[in-house]
C-alpha cells in the first residue's frame, strides 16, 4: 500500500496545522486633550471593519471603551480582553494605532509577554501589522514607549504652564464662590467679582468679627436668605469654614496647594487681609476655647441615633427663688454629620438614671465591664477590712458586689471614674429621641 502522501495531501494538513486568527475589534475613545480631534469610536470601528472586510480578517467581537490609558489595571474593557485572550477566546487585535492599546508600560509588557507566549499571534491598526517577530516586536514597543513619553512631556508642559499662569497672578482652576471665571478665551485664568455673591461673602467675614457669629449661625443665616452658589447648591458647614479660610478672597493664593508658593492675585480682593487675619484670629481663638472647655462625663461615649453624629454636652444655670444658682447639663446630637439633625437633649439626671436601667437588666459580662469592676470591688473590699478594721463577719455581711459599685459610681463618682467605668463598655452608647441604647 503506498503511504506517500501527494503535494496536495501535504498543503493539506499543513494548512490544517495553522492556527485560524480570531481577532478582536478594540476601539478606544481617549479623554486626553491631545486627542480630542481623534476618530470617535465608531469612526474607528468603521474604518477598521473596512481592513477586516478587505483582508478577510475574521472580527470575533467589538468591544468598545472610554477609559484612558495613561495607567496600568484601570480599563476594565481592555483587561477582560487581555484574560479573553489568555483563555483562547480571540488571539489576535484590531486596533485603530498601538496608542489605542497601551499609554503606559505596564499594559505594554502584558501585550509583549502574550506575544513571546505564543498566545497573541497579531496586532493589526490601521496602518501596521505586529507578529511574534523581533522586529515587529521592537517596534510595537518603540511606539507604544512613544505615546507614554507623550504622556509624560504633555504632564510636564501642563504643570510649567499652570505654574507660569500663577506667577501673571492668573486663576486657571474653577473660580470660589463670590467669583466668576472668565468666558473671553483672550482672558484664560482672569476671573471677575461676582456681583450677586461677593457681598454676601463679605458679609460673612464681617459678622464673624463685628457680631461674633459662628459658623453654625452663618450656616443658618445662609439657609434662611435662600444664598446659593453658581452651581444651585446652599453652601454647607464645612464650605463655610472653607471660604472663611481662603486667603483669595483678600487677593493672594498658594500654587500648588500645600507647596509654600504664594502668588498676589490679578483678581480684585472681596475683603481686606486685616478683616481676613481677624477672622482667623478668631476661628483660633475659638478652637482653642473649644479644646480647653469644661470635662463632662458622658462625651465621646455616645453617639447620636439619628445620624451618627458625636454626642456634645453643655450646661446652663438656673437662678433659683431662694437665691442659689442650680446648675444642669444637658446632652445632644453635635449636628458633624446633620446639620438639621432633629435628635432631642436629655438631662445628665435622666440619662444616669437611663444608664442604672441598662446595669440592672444586662449582666456586666455582656456589657464587657464585670472583670474591670470585680478588681476594684475586690480593692475597695480589701481597703475595709486592712485599713477601716471591719471584722470578717460584717465584711461579709455588707461586702457589695460588682453591679452595686457600677451604680455608685454612675450616682456618686467623680466624672473621671464615670468615664472610666463606661470606657469598659464593649459597645457603643446611642441617644436617640431622648433614650439611651446599647447599640446593636
Amino acid at each position: 500500500m503506498n503511504t506517500t502522501l501527494t503535494d496536495t495531501q501535504n498543503k493539506s494538513k499543513e494548512a490544517s496545522q495553522i492556527p485560524i486568527t480570531r481577532y478582536c475589534l478594540y476601539a478606544r475613545k481617549s479623554t486626553e486633550s491631545d486627542e480630542l480631534q481623534a476618530l470617535s469610536i465608531d469612526s474607528q470601528i468603521k474604518e477598521m471593519l473596512k481592513i477586516a472586510e478587505r483582508e478577510k480578517l475574521d472580527v470575533v467581537e467589538i468591544r468598545k471603551e472610554s477609559h484612558s490609558a495613561k495607567a496600568v489595571g484601570l480599563r476594565p474593557v481592555y483587561n477582560q480582553m487581555l484574560k479573553d485572550i489568555e483563555v483562547g477566546k480571540f488571539n489576535a487585535i484590531l486596533t485603530w494605532a498601538p496608542d489605542r492599546l497601551s499609554r503606559n508600560a505596564g499594559d505594554l509588557g502584558a501585550l509583549v509577554d502574550l506575544m513571546d507566549q505564543k498566545i497573541l499571534l497579531a496586532i493589526r491598526t490601521y496602518s501596521q501589522k505586529f507578529s511574534d517577530s523581533p522586529n515587529e516586536k521592537f517596534l510595537l514597543m518603540i511606539l507604544g514607549s512613544q505615546a507614554k513619553l507623550e504622556n509624560d512631556n504633555k504632564s510636564q508642559n501642563v504643570k510649567r504652564g499652570l505654574r507660569a499662569k500663577a506667577e501673571m497672578g492668573l486663576w486657571s482652576s474653577t473660580a470660589p464662590t463670590g467669583y466668576l471665571n472668565e468666558k473671553r478665551t483672550d482672558r484664560k485664568g482672569y476671573v471677575l467679582v461676582d456681583p450677586k455673591r461677593a457681598p454676601v461673602i463679605k458679609k460673612m467675614f464681617e459678622k464673624v468679627i463685628h457680631e461674633e457669629w459662628s459658623g453654625r449661625k452663618l450656616y443658618q443665616w445662609l439657609r434662611d436668605t435662600n444664598f446659593k452658589t453658581k452651581n444651585g447648591k446652599p453652601l454647607s458647614l464645612s464650605n463655610i469654614y472653607l471660604i472663611l479660610k481662603n486667603t483669595f478672597y483678600y487677593g493672594v493664593f498658594e500654587y500648588p496647594r500645600g507647596s509654600g508658593n504664594w502668588y498676589t492675585g490679578k483678581h480684585t480682593p472681596i475683603i481686606t487681609k486685616e478683616l481676613f487675619e481677624k477672622v482667623q484670629d478668631r476661628l483660633t481663638r475659638d478652637n482653642i476655647v473649644r479644646a480647653q472647655s469644661k470635662e463632662f462625663a458622658f462625651t465621646r461615649l455616645l453617639k447620636c441615633g439619628l445620624c451618627d453624629s458625636g454626642v456634645s454636652a453643655d450646661e446652663k444655670f438656673k437662678k433659683l427663688s431662694d437665691g442659689t444658682t442650680k446648675r444642669y447639663v444637658y446632652y445632644g446630637c453635635t449636628r458633624s454629620r446633620d446639620i438639621e439633625c432633629k435628635s432631642g437633649y436629655i438631662r445628665e439626671e435622666g440619662l444616669i438614671e437611663q444608664l442604672l436601667s441598662i446595669i440592672d437588666k444586662v449582666s456586666l459580662d455582656k456589657l464587657g465591664m464585670e472583670e474591670g469592676i470585680e478588681k476594684e470591688v475586690e480593692r475597695y473590699n480589701k481597703f475595709r477590712s486592712s485599713v477601716l478594721g471591719i471584722k470578717k463577719q460584717a465584711e461579709a455581711k455588707d461586702k457589695i458586689n460588682a453591679k452595686i459599685y457600677a451604680k455608685y459610681l454612675l450616682k456618686e463618682g467623680s466624672i473621671v471614674e464615670k468615664r472610666e467605668l463606661l470606657s469598659r463598655l464593649k459597645t457603643k452608647l446611642v441617644l436617640k429621641d431622648k433614650m439611651i441604647y446599647l447599640e446593636k
